[in-house]
């Protein structure tokens, strides 16, 4: 005969010991904090991860057990940890960095923070992350094949453009139009090529720090104006016209002149090559909290808002530029991001799909 006895709930014991339970079960590293940054829960992958024993870290306020460096090996700053902005936006964030260990020694991680709301207020946090150091071996290779395939390719790639050009001069003979035609063609192609090889080479020296900073008092407006002139053919043939805009008479910004042209000159690039035809792509130069703010501004095909966290990733394009301009590296934002943490800088970026988008450049201010 069936009991009719109502059926008891967990006792609060109980449901302790099972989220106990299911904390310690997962296979990553995991730790859970209280709404003031205080450990509550670690659980045996994280303490193997980072050579502590419990006893030193639960009950300790986060930042102060586990230190953090960014992907160029610099400290990170509180508010740009990825459990600071999980608590400020109340959604998770995902991040590759590295983590100190007990012993001095820092491993690299994938860290995903999600915060734990409660009626609308962060009342916690839990971090999971996992050791990627595998991983950072594999890139590293990666890095040095593309490396040294890029210098290889270099001195062929110069015997062709010599030679597609003497022929095209005359040297060798006169020359057809279909012939003239052709030798236009490999000569496109070359430069093409010459193009992506030096991204590859820019992309080997970030990643393997080797990136030589001259600093010096750089005029951006000037800067700026001398890119806008080289661009401007390009720009034509696309029937995009290029407007500057200044809140600054004389923005000056100590930094290195080659970099930051290389930065801008790539952000003005995509915005060419991505925008509508008949439009306009307008450069702003601004300041805020003594740092200069270069913005590009275009008006095509945007950014999907699901792909948004993605943008800087190596190899990465949009789905919505794929379907509509096929070639491309995805690497130059990369690249891009690269260079302006070389700086000191900071690049950030708004857009939304079949409006778009604004990429900013931000670099810390001459006094």
């Amino acid at each position: 005969m069936a009991s009719n006895r109502p059926k008891q709930t967990p006792r609060p014991i109980e449901e302790w010991a099972q989220t106990e339970a299911i904390f310690a079960s997962i296979g990553d590293g995991a730790i859970a904090t209280d709404e003031f940054g205080k450990i509550t829960r670690i659980n045996k992958a994280a303490l193997d991860v980072l050579g502590f024993r419990r006893a030193e870290v639960i009950h300790q306020w986060f930042p102060r057990v586990i230190i953090p460096f960014d992907e160029n090996g610099q400290p990170m700053s509180l508010i740009d940890r990825p459990i600071t902005q999980a608590f400020l936006i109340g959604k998770p964030i995902s991040h590759k960095m590295y983590y100190q260990r007990k012993d001095g020694s820092r491993v690299p991680v994938q860290v995903t923070v999600s915060p734990i709301v409660n009626n609308n207020r962060p009342v916690g946090a839990i971090e999971v992350f996992r050791d990627i150091t595998q991983e950072y071996e594999i890139d590293q290779m990666k890095s040095e094949f593309i490396s040294l395939a890029s210098h290889q390719l270099r001195t062929p790639l110069s015997a062709i453009k010599t030679y597609a050009h003497m022929l095209l001069d005359g040297y060798l003979g006169e020359l057809t139009p279909p012939q003239r035609r052709s030798l236009r063609t490999i000569v496109g192609a070359s430069n093409r090529m010459n193009e992506l090889i030096s991204t590859l080479l820019n992309v080997a020296r970030i990643e393997s720090g080797s990136v030589a900073v001259t600093s010096k008092p750089v005029h951006m407006k000037k800067l700026i104006e001398e890119i806008l002139k080289e661009l401007e053919h390009t720009a034509k043939n696309k029937e995009v016209n290029l407007e500057l805009v200044s809140t600054r008479r004389n923005p000056t910004v100590v930094t290195d002149n080659l970099i930051a042209k290389e930065i801008i000159t790539n952000l003005l690039t995509n915005a060419i090559k991505y925008t509508s035809e008949q439009t306009t792509v307008k450069v702003t130069i601004t300041s805020r909290a003594r740092r200069l703010i270069i913005g590009v501004h275009d008006q095509g095909f945007g950014i999907p808002e699901q792909v948004h966290d993605k943008i800087f990733t190596k190899f990465f394009r949009a789905p919505n530029v794929v379907k509509r301009e096929t070639t491309g590296t995805g690497l130059g934002l990369y690249l891009v991001k690269g260079l302006a943490e070389q700086l000191g800088g900071k690049i950030w970026f708004e857009s939304k799909e079949n409006v778009g988008s604004s990429f900013y450049f931000s670099l810390p201010q001459a006094e």
